[in-house]
């Protein structure tokens, strides 16, 4: 029971505190609700009195508004009426600086920058006028004065141009490329600028206004103002050239091909850095020279006759246009170098001056009268080499191959030279290449044609080395030092390339070159044994074609040429010494009447036996005696006059003269001269076997 009242008053206990809770709760919500009336009403009062503030207050803000938006009209009619007021006025205000004008060359002028503005100014009001009043008076008055201006400061570009715009002294040119041959130089001083940076910057501030304000014409002033300087550097150029070489066309100086080792004593007065500059070209050339002539006096006793090699002796008419058009192409490869740097100087200095649009054109301009000009020194060049050509002298025209030779290794600058120029300043300096190169093709050609028309040369009387063997040579020896040259030159000729398919060479430009060598001398072999047609003596025919054969023979192992003629023919050498071989046997016959006296295989038995001799049989023996007399002496007579220059064949051939000659004489002499077969044996017994050898020895020698 007492656990049950327990639980009971527990019970009792938590109804009680819940309906306290209950009671609280529900005064809580009563005022809660009390308070949220309070806020309502609270709420729609102040909705009221915002209503009512509204209704007061946005008329006044939408007038504060329109306000506003006034004063702005009034400020922006006002600024913009200051505006116009300023276009009207601006005429009156910048006169007197446009008659002024910029003063960067005049004194009393107006600042660059100070003048560019009021242009700028005028070209605003300009505007205006032809867009709101374009009949107005104030247009042309602003037209006028910015025309005007813009003609001024138009000028003020072109004056500053020409002020600093100055050829290139030929000195400063020719050191400028001696120094690109020989960087290691540093005496050599590079070239000075042409125009000084602070006018630089004003050039290029006038080339941007007048750009800008479509004044284009002054592309048109920097293209003939710095042309008009860049053929001036290269007449001084020419000028200073002619006046250097003025005195050394005398003796054969002019052509780099064919110049002596030792200068003139007067090209003392030379500037340095022109002699260093010609050093450049000339130094293979003099080696080859020396080299050919020492090599040449000591192998054959020739001497490298004058001032070149020619197949024939040029007419003396022409001698002095010959030494002078030599000089021109002396100097032709110095202008071309100038040029083209002179060229990359106008490239590098138009830059920012000229938009990089414009640039092709204007570069264009510049160059176009000199590139004209040595287009045409080319093709006079090529014309005298064809004049040279028509007269045989192929020695003079030898020239053309260097000069092609540094044009093709130049060709690529010269091509990024002019990558953006137009095509037709492209094809000039390829004119060049192809005018040169058809006179080369023409004068390789011609030269075999005219060995084999050759009706000029006149045969040499003592049997010797004929002129036109010599300079063939010489000819062929001075093409080596343009191998690849004239291999692109006789590339182009559908026979060679055809013949070179047959050889199996991997350096093409020898191969073309030993082609050629063996077109020239089978030619030249034909033309001589043609022409030694003509001696009507046989034993000085076959000296002549002994001595020109060996003389052949001798050369191609001298040179480089046998290295590459047997590229083309193999068995050239063997050829060569069998036709030597051939011509001393041919030579030996004319002993044969001389041995027909001495020869004792067909002599009478009896006329060994001196007591019984008849008269027929002893003056069989004088006839034979008498006979070989006459001959050997005749034959001496003749024979000491031919000539064989090469010590060591006409050493060989008195060898086998000897040889041949001598066993036969011992024989005949070593029987006979004891017979009793005259009274007077002195009178037909006169030689000795050793008188005969001393004799023998004096042939081919004049001063025997």
């Amino acid at each position: 029971m007492n656990m049950m009242d327990e639980k009971k008053f527990e019970i009792s206990n938590k109804l009680e505190k819940e309906q306290a809770n209950l009671l609280l709760l529900q005064e809580r919500i009563t005022k809660s609700a009390q308070m949220a009336k309070g806020i309502d009403t609270i709420l729609n009062t102040f909705e009221q009195r915002l209503s009512r503030l509204e209704d007061t207050i946005l008329p006044v803000y939408n007038e504060t508004e329109n306000l506003q938006k006034s004063q702005h009209n009034i400020d922006r009619t006002l600024q913009l009426l200051d505006n116009v007021i300023g276009f009207y006025e601006v005429s009156s205000r910048v006169e007197d600086i446009i008659e002024k004008g910029p003063g960067v060359v005049s004194e009393g002028g107006i600042d660059l920058e100070l003048y560019i503005q009021s242009l700028n100014r005028l070209a605003r009001a300009q505007k205006y006028f032809e867009k709101h009043i374009p009949q107005s008076v104030e247009l042309e008055n602003v037209a006028s004065l910015f025309n005007k201006g813009s003609d001024k400061l138009h000028f003020e570009f072109k004056c500053i141009l020409d002020k600093h715009s100055k050829p290139m002294l030929p000195v400063a040119l020719m050191n400028l490329l001696n120094n690109d041959e020989d960087t290691s130089n540093e005496d050599v001083p590079s070239a000075p600028p042409q125009i000084p940076d602070l006018h630089m910057q004003d050039l290029i501030k006038i080339a941007n206004w007048l750009w800008e304000n479509q004044r284009d014409e002054f592309l048109t002033v920097y293209g003939k103002v710095r042309g008009s300087v860049l053929q001036k550097s290269m007449t001084l150029l020419r000028n200073h050239q002619r006046s250097v070489s003025g005195g050394s066309n005398h003796g054969g100086m002019g052509s780099p091909m064919f110049r002596p080792k030792f200068q003139n004593r007067h090209e003392a007065t030379r500037k340095p850095s022109t002699r260093r500059l010609h050093q450049v070209f000339e130094k293979k050339a003099n080696r080859m020279l020396l080299k050919a002539s020492q090599t040449l006096e000591h192998s054959t006793g020739l001497t490298l006759g004058g001032r070149r090699s020619s197949t024939h002796l040029a007419d003396p008419s022409n001698a002095t246009e010959e030494l002078d058009s030599e000089q021109e192409m002396d100097n032709y490869l110095v202008c071309v170098l100038a040029l083209h740097k002179l060229m990359q100087n106008e490239q590098n200095l138009m830059k920012g001056v000229i938009s990089i649009n414009h640039q092709a054109k204007v570069f264009e301009l510049i160059v176009r009268e000199a590139m004209d000009n040595i287009v045409q020194d080319g093709e006079n060049i090529a014309a005298r080499a064809k004049r040279c050509i028509s007269r045989h002298d192929f020695g003079a025209v030898l020239i053309i191959f260097p000069i092609l030779k540094q044009l093709l290794s130049l060709k690529p600058e010269f091509e990024r030279t002019f990558e953006e120029c137009d095509a037709n300043v492209r094809s000039k300096f390829d004119s060049i290449l192809r005018t040169l190169h058809a006179t080369g093709v023409k004068a390789l050609d011609d030269f075999i044609e005219s060995l084999r028309l050759d009706s000029v040369s006149q045969l040499p009387k003592d049997g010797t080395v004929h002129e036109l063997t010599s300079n063939v040579l010489m000819f062929l020896e001075q093409l080596l030092e343009y191998m690849d040259t004239i291999g692109r030159v006789l590339a182009d000729d559908p026979n060679y390339s055809s013949q070179l398919e047959k050889l199996n060479v991997s350096d093409k430009s020898k191969a073309y070159i030993g082609l050629y060598i063996k077109k020239v001398l089978v030619q030249l072999n034909h033309t001589l044994i043609s022409k030694s047609e003509q001696y009507s003596d046989a034993a000085l025919k076959s000296i002549f074609r002994l001595n020109n054969n060996n003389y052949v023979l001798k050369s191609l192992q001298r040179s480089n040429l046998l290295e590459l003629y047997l590229i083309s023919e193999p068995k050239c050498e063997e050829y060569y010494y069998n036709s030597i071989q051939e011509h001393k046997k041919a030579y030996l016959q004319s002993w044969n009447k001389l041995l027909n006296y001495i020869t004792t295989d067909d002599f009478p038995v009896n006329l060994q036996h001196t007591d019984r001799l008849k008269d027929k049989e002893r003056a069989f023996l004088k006839e034979k005696f008498a006979g070989f007399n006459k001959e050997i002496e005749e034959m001496m007579k003749v024979q000491r006059g031919y000539s064989i220059p090469d010590v060591e064949l006409r050493e060989s051939l008195k060898r086998d003269n000897k040889e041949y000659i001598i066993p036969k004489y011992n024989a005949f002499y070593n029987i006979f001269s004891v017979v009793q077969f005259t009274k007077n044996p002195e009178k037909y017994i006169k030689y000795k076997p050793d008188e005969v050898v001393t004799k023998i020895d004096k042939f081919f020698d004049v001063a025997a």
